[in-house]
């Protein structure tokens, strides 16, 4: 028994319907599937803002001094690292202070007939070498436009207070932190604790002295 012509026409078109439904569904999952795909890949090669390994960067910087014997004074200096890669860097510094301690100047207001021979008055360098391991990053958008990278990092090292006062090696350790612009300049951070021996008015004391330091970095070569 044949099967009338209209019914035959209708079961034409509705297999032709989902056939062309199927393949217009495959179209719009292919684009899916592309847009995704090439949106990962897009992330996965993008050019990292800022590179660090093997570039070469000079600082300055300034600041506070915070000693435990003497009044908190001013700190200015410059400072070199050697990037052997993204996470470690070998840095070399150094910086110029004043020592000076209120407690004498009291002292001898208070008796004036004493006075203090080795008056805490004096300039002061600071020679140090440090390891700085940068061990977390971040990146910052302004304002929906362009991207800056940022990372914290973490020194240790000792070196030299050349006071005239203290004793020894004197042991540092701090944590700092770098903002990053175009491919090479920075602005840093930094929060180091020195601990050393200092003799003030013959009494030797084993101490904390904190710096506080902002300052601006140039890497070479400059394309990064």
């Amino acid at each position: 028994m044949r099967a009338p012509p209209a019914v035959v026409a209708a079961f034409l078109g509705l297999a032709v319907g989902l056939t062309a439904g199927e393949g217009r569904a495959q179209c719009v999952d292919d684009e899916l599937k592309q847009e995704l795909v090439g949106g990962r890949h897009y992330r996965g090669v993008q050019e990292r803002l800022f590179t660090k390994a093997f570039r070469h960067e000079l600082s300055a910087m300034g600041g506070l001094y915070a000693a435990d014997l003497y009044s908190s004074n001013w700190l200015v200096g410059g400072a070199y690292t050697f990037h052997f890669s993204e996470d470690l860097g070998l840095e070399a510094s150094v910086q110029f202070t004043r020592f000076r301690s209120a407690v004498t100047d009291a002292y001898e207001r208070r008796y004036p007939d004493i006075q203090v021979l080795d008056r805490p008055d004096k300039p002061g360098t600071l020679y140090f070498g440090h390891l700085v391991w940068s061990f977390a990053y971040g990146k910052l958008r302004w304002l929906g436009d362009g991207i800056s990278r940022f990372d914290f990092n973490l020194a240790l090292g000792a070196g030299v207070t050349d006071d005239s006062t203290s004793r020894g090696v004197t042991a540092s350790g701090g944590i700092g932190s770098k903002l990053y612009f175009g491919k090479w300049f920075a602005v840093r951070f930094d929060v180091r604790d020195h601990v050393l021996r200092e003799v003030l008015v013959g009494d030797e004391h084993l101490v904390n002295d904190i710096l506080v330091t902002l300052g601006a970095s140039v890497f070479f070569p400059f394309g990064g």
